[in-house]
């Protein structure tokens, strides 16, 4: 690796795929199995496909949406339309027929980039008039067509559309122009490095990737994606295989690759830096990270509003690092917050609420959401609830929509779930609030049990949280599981959970 990328000049993101696709033709930009793809053929291919989207009637501004795959067929694509000028939108393939219809009839794509023959267009929703199998996508983007007379645009312009996961309604779409993304690259920091090889094991739909191309571009970073489905045993083989220096993954994928056997064995020399974020991180999960990835390990914290908010530093002490999500990224504001918007005394719970450069323009054609999340003055309302310890740190404490009052005391399942992860017996562990009769509100807690054959009891786990925190924060349910149900965007999903704790009742 360099010291650093010389400086840029672009500022737009269409205008900086040219310069760096001109500067550093042959940089390698993406690896897919055994496919690879140059930054130089990154733009070519880019200027083809948009090329063909115009002659189909595509224009600056229009919506243009995928629902690929995390694949480089996916990145040509956007990448076009940041040429083109038109705005892109990634539906992730997981959603189901309610949220597709929604995104769909939210942002009117003018044109669909889709896997197979058949059109993924729900009943219900507005049709696209372009539509474009994968495969004639691909055929585009290698034809090798010329792209004169390219709109020019201007860096408050939108350039992507990034939905939400869904896990308090239906999905909203946080919209981003240049400077946004720009903004991000300023704050990614010590996550991103010249030429780094980049693990990218997150759906391309999410803002892990939308909200961070600026940053791959301007730092010719090769984007290295693992397979789908995705398994932790490939993971590991491609972090060895292509020498990743840049590790990154969602709690739940660390948890996987930290237990495997042959990690003791594997050859992650490369390795400069590991990151984990999206979702709360358990102590225990950040230790075996720090002692078994053998690299320093950063905690980040962000939403789909904002691609940046806080994170621990690799000189953080481990205490640090395994209870909290460290500090507000340089140029961040962020304040804790009571429901009616008073500032809360440090130490005390409150609503995380933050202005960023990096965050979101609006809720996509969504006003009444937009004023309820975001303020005129730029400030985000998140649905996290955290704390501010003595040194800055932001420990989390769980959401808004997940707090449950038993018998007149709140109870937050983060913090639950936090000491019962270091409980022996207990592998993961969720924890929701349902109704009950008389209390009000009671906790189920969902286990992974370390050992399926010797899973841990009630009693013993209520004893444990009890020795620890208050009382009445034990849990009153117990359901073992073999395995939590995730999300689109593998959260662990707590709406499944309630649902099934309801059911069970």
């Amino acid at each position: 690796m360099s010291a650093g990328p010389p400086p840029i000049t672009s500022t737009t993101l269409g205008d900086l795929f040219e310069e760096i696709g001109t500067r550093e033709a042959d940089a390698p930009a993406y690896v897919e199995g055994d496919q690879r793809l140059s930054y130089g053929e990154w733009l070519r291919g880019a200027d083809s496909l948009a090329a063909e989207l115009r002659a189909r009637g595509v224009a600056p501004g229009d919506v243009v949406a995928f629902s690929l795959p995390s694949c480089i067929d996916y990145a040509v694509a956007y990448a076009a339309c940041t040429r083109l000028g038109a705005v892109a939108t990634g539906i992730n393939p997981r959603l189901g027929p309610r949220e597709v219809s929604a995104i769909f009839q939210r942002c009117e794509p003018v044109a669909l980039l889709h896997e197979g023959i058949d059109s993924p267009v729900p009943t219900d929703a507005p049709a696209p008039k372009v539509l474009m199998p994968r495969a004639e996508v691909a055929a585009a983007w290698q034809a090798g067509t010329s792209f004169p007379d390219r709109p020019v645009r201007a860096a408050e312009d939108p350039v992507c559309i990034v939905w939400t996961s869904g896990t308090t309604g239906l999905p909203k779409g946080a919209w981003f122009d240049h400077r946004a993304l720009e903004a991000s690259a300023r704050l990614s920091d010590i996550l991103s490095a010249y030429h780094d090889v980049r693990l990218m094991p997150v759906p391309f739909a999410h803002a892990g990737y939308m909200n961070k191309l600026w940053d791959q571009v301007e730092f010719v970073i090769n984007c290295v994606l693992t397979a789908t489905p995705w398994t932790a045993e490939s993971m590991l083989e491609l972090m060895v295989a292509e020498h990743a220096t840049m590790g990154w993954g969602v709690p739940t994928q660390w948890a996987k690759v930290v237990d495997l056997p042959q990690l003791a064995d594997a050859d992650l020399s490369a390795l400069r830096l590991c990151s984990t974020g999206s979702a709360p991180v358990t102590p225990e999960l950040a230790e075996k990270m720090r002692t078994r990835l053998g690299c320093p390990i950063v905690v980040r914290y962000a939403c789909t509003e904002s691609s940046s908010i806080t994170g621990t530093r690799p000189d953080d002490p481990p205490e640090v690092l395994l209870h909290t999500v460290g500090r507000p990224q340089q140029g961040i504001e962020l304040e804790l917050v009571s429901e009616d918007g008073a500032e809360v005394p440090q130490g005390e719970v409150g609503i995380v609420t933050l202005r960023s450069p990096c965050s979101m323009r609006a809720y996509w054609n969504d006003p009444e959401r937009t004023a309820e999340t975001l303020s005129p003055d730029g400030w985000i309302t998140t649905s996290d609830l955290g704390l501010l310890d003595p040194d800055g740190n932001l420990v989390l404490r769980g959401r808004t929509s997940e707090m449950y009052i038993r018998g007149g005391f709140n109870v937050h399942p983060l913090e639950v779930e936090r000491v019962l992860a270091d409980h022996p017996k207990v592998g993961r562990v969720a924890i929701v609030g349902i109704p009950a009769p008389t209390i009000g509100e009671i906790g189920v807690a969902f286990v992974e049990p370390a050992d399926p054959a010797d899973p841990p009891a009630l009693d013993d786990l209520r004893a444990f949280v009890r020795e620890r925190l208050a009382d009445y924060k034990a849990p009153d349910r117990l359901e073992i599981v073999a395995e939590l149900p995730m999300t689109s965007m593998l959260k662990i999903d707590k709406r499944a959970l309630a649902a099934l704790a309801t059911q069970s009742a």
